[in-house]
């Protein structure tokens, strides 16, 4: 991969960004950073809750602590600088740098579809298994679950980004953008990209795809096991435990799917800018509000965190 930069007479990319106009780029500024610092606050407030808290040492929080930390990675590889840009008006980024933001994004948006399906495997066992969860769970095999998350969605964007990178790109060099990311870069790409938009679909049927189905699967499965329970506390319980990941799962995978698994030609560009403002802006965001408002063990030791820093 060598003859990267050769063929590569583009130096640096130009963000068109969502508006071109002032006043809606200083609104989308404010509501953006507003967004922004909420990610990151409630994200490091649902860390700091799991690790101190006893009683949530449990997968499915370990699992959770995971998310809120790729949550704050994931939205800080675009939003920083999207904000940037909006107050500075320089709209342009390196190559280098562009490459940089378009493997990190791509390597936290797979680890979020990998780990959501992890999630559902783990309440799968909870719910479906109760009396062998901690042995089908146990920390060896959380962590290993944890890993393999991140390793093999490290390495399958490292090689979509060669493969991407390595084409000639000899202008135009105006993204309609905010940030790197592969669709639309390899749109500016003069050469043939079929190959290498076959290679991403590829990917994205195994990285995205198949924990969509194993979400798919487990949930099938904790439907049947939650109808067949006697006690509507139970199967309250069950469902209330699902209820916020499902919420997440949803959010996250409906948009991404919908970026990803499309063809290019056909796709809008301007509507891929505000899905993308979806799984990189808002998904972050709202993940740490489904989580404590939905679940009745965070929010208690919120409250219990509360009532401590009073007294």
């Amino acid at each position: 991969m060598g003859h990267m930069k050769i063929n590569s007479t583009v130096t640096e990319f130009v963000f068109l960004g969502l508006s071109s106009d002032p006043k809606v780029q200083l609104v989308l500024f404010f509501v953006f950073l507003f967004f922004y610092m909420l990610s990151v606050v409630g994200n490091i407030i649902i860390i700091t809750i799991i690790l101190i808290e006893p009683r949530l040492q449990t997968p499915m929080y370990f699992f959770l602590t995971n998310l809120s930390f790729l949550d704050i990675c994931y939205t800080s590889t675009n939003v920083p600088q999207m904000l940037s840009n909006m107050v500075w008006g320089k709209k342009t980024i390196p190559f280098a740098s562009c490459a940089t933001q378009m493997y990190f994004s791509l390597s936290f948006g797979m680890i979020e579809c990998v780990l959501l399906g992890v999630m559902a495997y783990d309440r799968y066992a909870a719910i479906c298994h109760p009396l062998h969860y901690t042995v089908i769970m146990d920390q060896n095999t959380c962590v290993q679950l944890a890993a393999i998350s991140w390793s093999s969605s490290f390495l399958s964007s490292m090689v979509i980004n060669v493969l991407t990178l390595s084409l000639p790109y000899c202008g135009p060099n105006v993204l309609n953008h905010f940030f790197c990311e592969v669709p639309s870069v390899l749109r500016l790409a003069c050469t043939d990209t079929s190959l290498t938009e076959l290679v991403v679909f590829v990917f994205s049927i195994i990285i995205v795809f198949i924990p969509f189905l194993l979400i798919i699967v487990s949930y099938a499965r904790i439907l049947l096991s939650v109808l067949r329970m006697r006690s509507a506390s139970g199967r309250y319980k069950a469902l209330s435990t699902c209820a916020s990941h499902l919420t997440v799962v949803t959010l996250f995978y409906g948009t991404a799917i919908f970026m990803y698994m499309r063809p290019q030609s056909k796709s809008s560009r301007a509507g891929g800018k505000v899905i993308a403002v979806f799984y990189t802006v808002v998904t972050p965001m709202l993940n740490p509000l489904i989580y404590s408002l939905r679940n009745q063990d965070v929010k208690g030791s919120l409250r219990r965190a509360l009532t401590k820093q009073k007294t």
